[in-house]
């Protein structure tokens, strides 16, 4: 169940870091587990941060949400931040117990990218999109919904598009349109595709496409699944995501993406820094590189007592 979430403003003062270190000897890096959507953002602000000479070192892995999830839930990998593209993925699988408390902070919306060498790339401003997809010969990409939320984002999408265009039986055919021979574990391996012509159209956010540099079809706010206004409507739809330990249900949501520091983290102080960076001019500059719409309220989630670094954000 979606908890209710407090808006809070995050002002951290700059001697917090070092009394919640608690010991002389700093920790080796600030280790950071993300969708990676986020990779081009957290990379560009753990550098700066080294830089300032904030953190000794960033470590980060970037990999599909479920896996970066199920990595510290079934494999005890802890990071000192972990972030991913599904707020719904931390309420099912790490709140409450490996943290009582995770941060909204940035949104997102799918598109479908193209690049130089795509099949009818010329027809994209006249013809409608889910027209082009059904083209013969048109070959579409998407992430594995059993790892990547926006993999099985794209097939709550096609739902929508059926209901929104009201066309019975479109969701079934796009759904042919993009075979499962097409489908890669991460995005990365799509955008790599498509812009060799492997690929003419890939399923992605928004972002990702912007920083590989290729071009997009925009779909409708009622389909992209990015406008909060838009919640009740994207929950109308649902799929199953088969799992290691049975199905996990996905519901139509707002693309909202979400970070915590996991109760066992090694240094939950420089998990702290990275957070007051992301949320500071530093953070903003970091989500240019990575073309990231933080948002400009973020929400913290969670219920009773917050944990110590969390006692460091001032409430309103």
């Amino acid at each position: 169940m979606r908890r209710h979430g407090r808006v809070v403003r995050l002002v951290l003062a700059g001697t917090v870091v070092l009394p919640l270190l608690g010991c002389n000897a700093r920790p080796a890096a600030l280790t950071v587990n993300n969708a990676a959507a986020l990779g081009p953002t957290f990379r560009a602000l753990g550098d700066a941060l080294v830089r300032a000479g904030e953190v000794p070192a960033f470590q980060q892995e970037n990999a599909p949400s479920l896996e970066v999830v199920r990595g510290l839930s079934e494999l005890g990998k802890v990071p000192d931040v972990l972030a991913v593209a599904d707020v719904s993925l931390l309420d099912s699988l790490v709140v409450p117990r490996h943290s009582s408390w995770y941060l909204v902070f940035a949104s997102n919306a799918l598109v479908l990218a193209y690049g130089p060498h795509s099949r009818f790339r010329t027809d994209v401003e006249r013809v409608p999109w889910y027209e082009l997809l059904q083209r013969p010969g048109v070959r579409v990409g998407r992430s594995d919904p059993r790892v990547d939320p926006s993999g099985y984002r794209a097939l709550l999408a096609v739902q929508l598009a059926e209901k929104h265009y009201k066309r019975p039986g479109l969701a079934a055919a796009l759904l042919r349109a993009m075979p499962e021979r097409e489908i890669r574990r991460a995005e990365a391996d799509l955008s790599a595709l498509v812009e060799t012509g492997d690929l003419d159209y890939i399923w992605t956010y928004r972002n990702l496409a912007q920083s590989h540099g290729l071009q997009w079809i925009e779909l409708p706010p009622e389909v992209n699944l990015e406008s909060a206004e838009l919640a009740e409507w994207y929950s109308t739809v649902s799929i199953q995501v088969p799992g290691p330990r049975g199905n996990l249900r996905v519901r139509g949501a707002p693309i909202l993406f979400a970070l915590t520091i996991p109760r066992n983290a090694a240094s939950p102080a420089l998990g702290v820094a990275f957070i007051r960076a992301l949320l500071s001019t530093p953070g903003q500059q970091a989500a240019k590189t990575g073309r990231l719409n933080l948002l400009e309220v973020p929400r913290l989630v969670g219920g009773g007592a917050p944990p110590e670094v969390v006692a460091a954000l001032q409430h309103r």
